[in-house]
């Protein structure tokens, strides 16, 4: 199994995010996730950098792979955008680069004043999303016109040797058949057997299966635990509010109704190494391939420092 480690854009700036991936890369990490946001989800997280800004100036101090976890290419950026984008993440990382992509949250997509889709259409996007981004990718003047979006004689001239993987996010049976159907492999954060079952049902097979769980490292768990209800409350909204409310200030406002033990539920606290190796290995049960940690609070050394002594060497040969 492969450990990565998960850059949040939403909690530390661009250099901070650098900092971070090259301390990764020390500690023996095998690989990068790293967040799409135009916002964070709550203004303590206090951070949302352009993302394509920050994946430039990774591929030039880290060779680590990356993989965006995840990136909405039907709202807030046309997807013909994206698949240049991605192209030139894939060159500028000698093709250590892989588009996690999904339907996307209101949070980060609303800011135009588009209406939000509901899952259906959003689906009905992604899959044509998808098959520009496939199209300009493979060169050659390219045009496409679809349900939900047009291309007009567009062509990417600077392009990878090989087409960018896409990933695809998903948790509830429709997005899974649309990961499984189209995914070059799947995104998830929940360490969730049924939900892997389905992908490969669906069409996914072998392919890869990556997600990603939250750390708060801490002299103790209890330390741990208050930073991560500061500067992550919104992990304990439930159900579909993650996808549908818009702004900052609304998940503040939902957060009012979580506890700090709630957010601790969905956190790793503290500096206990037998605790990350346990989530960890819920993961490799549910059947992942790769799972990727992210740090928050200011301790992310400590963070490497533990995975580097009692973590990542015991997952050297796996």
């Amino acid at each position: 199994m492969r450990i990565g480690y998960f850059l949040s854009s939403e909690e530390y700036s661009p250099a901070e995010l650098i900092q971070q991936a090259k301390g990764a890369e020390r500690a023996g990490f095998s690989g990068l996730w790293i967040s799409d946001h135009y916002h964070p989800w709550v203004d303590a997280q206090g951070q949302s950098a352009f993302v394509w800004s920050t994946i430039g100036a990774l591929s030039q101090v880290c060779g680590l792979e990356i993989t965006t976890a995840v990136t909405c290419p039907t709202v807030r950026i046309h997807p013909a955008v994206i698949a240049q984008a991605a192209a030139t993440s894939a060159v500028l990382t000698g093709g250590r680069f892989r588009l996690g992509v999904g339907t996307g949250e209101a949070l980060n997509e609303h800011i135009f004043g588009d209406a939000w889709p509901e899952l259906d259409v959003r689906l009905e996007m992604l899959a044509e999303a998808i098959e520009i981004m496939r199209g300009l990718w493979q060169g050659g003047n390219y045009s496409y016109h679809g349900k939900h979006y047009t291309v007009e004689n567009a062509r990417i001239y600077t392009l990878p040797e090989k087409p960018v993987e896409i990933h695809i996010s998903g948790f509830g049976p429709k997005a899974i058949e649309v990961a499984g159907r189209l995914g070059d492999g799947y995104v998830s954060t929940a360490p969730d057997r049924d939900m892997v079952r389905q992908f490969r049902q669906a069409g996914g097979g072998d392919k890869v299966c990556q997600a990603g769980f939250k750390a708060a490292f801490a002299p103790t768990e209890d330390e741990g635990a208050r930073i991560a209800y500061e500067k992550w409350p919104n992990a304990g909204v439930p159900g579909e509010l993650s996808q549908v409310l818009p702004s900052p200030k609304h998940f503040e406002q939902a957060a009012q109704l979580v506890t700090q033990d709630m957010v601790r539920e969905s956190f790793v606290c503290g500096n206990d190494p037998a605790a990350h190796l346990e989530m960890i290995d819920k993961y490799r049960q549910a059947g992942f391939d790769e799972v990727y940690v992210a740090n928050t609070g200011p301790h992310f050394q400590g963070l490497f420092d533990l995975y580097a002594k009692e973590i990542l060497p015991k997952f050297a040969s796996s």
